[in-house]
């Protein structure tokens, strides 16, 4: 039994809860409440829901009128009263507060001179009235409504997960029992693991077909995971059912110049206005591209071929073929003269030398990629095509903001998945169980 399943199962017998409020009941910290729920969900005493509830977030535009207590048309609506030529008024003013006296026929112009057309009294109680809505949170759907199209407010939608009984007998939950063998003389001597024989492997095909290796933090700020591949701020694969996001904030590049590209080329491509503190979220990378990302930032020269093996993380539930943390094979090559067959050969090689004959592709979409394949390889002994990984050329928006040429061939392809087709697995866990028995009779 894993430590906390006792625990949980107890604290579950009256009603469902999140993760951290188990951890706060236990005393156990949030990683090993994960781990023993994992554990009983695997044997069917638990099972996990999600649920969402829309939460309502103020901008700093907003805070700042709530703590002046007058919202911007009421200030004009002050200054109005007061006959204010329009000459006499800000940027903002014109822009923020005019417009909306307007629009809600508090003022009017006369001759370049602010008039107002309703009560002083009026328009003191409808500012305080959607003042102190907003503070207590008590905003009818109108006021709701028009502070979205004004961008004071944003509506996000969080999800939260519990975990409850599944009503299985907890009687059923024994402590596990293990067999110790004591190595004898005779033990078995170590070796390789799988995983780690295949990387070395691919480390030596890229690099006789001269690539060199990119390195990196598993730890990246949103910008460089995200923002910097062109993908929205808004985009689906960023929210946490996806994504493991971290506490605190990582720096954006020193290069302010790169960032100012990669927000042009959000705001020009997508149409919404991008934000630095999205992009400063830390996560953990959800794939290798990040690095291609760094390299091609800093990239002086070209011909340049970059390849990288790496641990990336996806908030997935696992099961016999999902992991949340797995590996994955990066490359790219940044050449002005590269075409699209100079991609699919170069895949094409690289999975002969692997020990894969038959491979084709098959046209995809990816977000950052544009055409984009899929790679697939025949599998013998099931007597089908697998589909292995991505490719594309990094689309315009990607390429020229971090380093101002294209194209740039790229791709991201799987490591555990054609591992297990050599050797003949089904369950991806096998890997990471660490089965002594597994591991000495693995044939690789």
């Amino acid at each position: 039994m894993y430590k906390g399943e006792r625990e949980i199962a107890e604290m579950l017998k009256t009603g469902k809860k999140t993760v951290s409020e188990l951890a706060k009941a236990t005393g156990l910290n949030e990683d090993t409440i994960r781990r023993a729920a994992e554990s009983l969900k695997q044997k069917g005493f638990l099972k996990a829901t999600i649920e969402e509830k829309e939460n309502i977030v103020q901008t700093e535009e907003l805070k700042k009128y709530l703590e002046k207590g007058e919202m911007p048309e009421f200030s004009l609506f002050k200054r109005a009263m007061s006959s204010a030529h329009i000459s006499e008024l800000s940027e903002e003013e014109k822009a923020i507060g005019l417009r909306w006296a307007k629009v809600k026929g508090m003022v009017d112009i006369t001759s370049g001179t602010l008039v107002t057309t309703i009560q002083p009294e009026q328009a003191a109680q409808e500012n305080m009235k959607t003042i102190n809505g907003i503070k207590a949170g008590r905003m009818d759907g109108s006021t709701e409504t028009e502070l979205v199209k004004r961008n004071l407010i944003k509506k996000q939608k969080l999800k939260t997960v519990y975990v409850m009984l599944t009503g299985k007998d907890l009687s059923e939950l024994k402590e596990d029992e293990f067999n110790i063998n004591i190595a004898s003389r005779n033990a078995n001597i170590g070796k390789m693991h799988p995983l780690s024989k295949v990387i070395h492997r691919i480390r030596h095909i890229f690099a006789e077909l001269g690539f060199e290796e990119m390195d990196g933090s598993i730890i990246e700020t949103s910008f460089w995971n995200f923002d910097a591949l062109f993908q929205p701020q808004d985009h689906p694969a960023r929210d946490l059912a996806d994504t493991f996001y971290l506490q605190g904030e990582g720096e954006l590049p020193e290069d302010k110049k790169l960032v100012d590209r990669v927000k042009k080329s959000h705001e020009h491509g997508w149409k919404y206005k991008w934000s630095e503190n999205e992009a400063k979220k830390l996560v953990l990378r959800t794939h290798t591209t990040a690095l291609s990302a760094r390299y091609l930032a800093n990239l002086k020269q070209t011909p340049k071929k970059y390849f990288a093996v790496g641990r990336v993380f996806r908030n997935e539930s696992t099961d016999f073929k999902h992991l949340a943390e797995f590996h994955q094979v990066e490359g790219i090559i940044a050449w002005e003269n590269a075409t699209f067959t100079d991609l699919l050969g170069i895949l094409k090689e690289f999975y002969a030398k692997l020990g894969f004959e038959k491979i084709r592709f098959r046209p995809s979409y990816f977000p950052y990629t544009e055409p984009s394949v899929e790679v697939e390889v025949y599998y013998e002994p099931k007597s089908q095509w697998m589909e292995l990984g991505g490719s594309g050329i990094f689309r315009p928006e990607v390429s020229q903001p971090l380093f101002g040429k294209y194209p740039v061939l790229a791709w991201g392809l799987s490591l555990e998945r054609p591992i297990m087709m050599l050797m003949g697995m089904t369950d991806i866990r096998t890997f990471y169980k660490n089965d002594l028995d597994w591991l000495m009779e693995a044939r690789l």
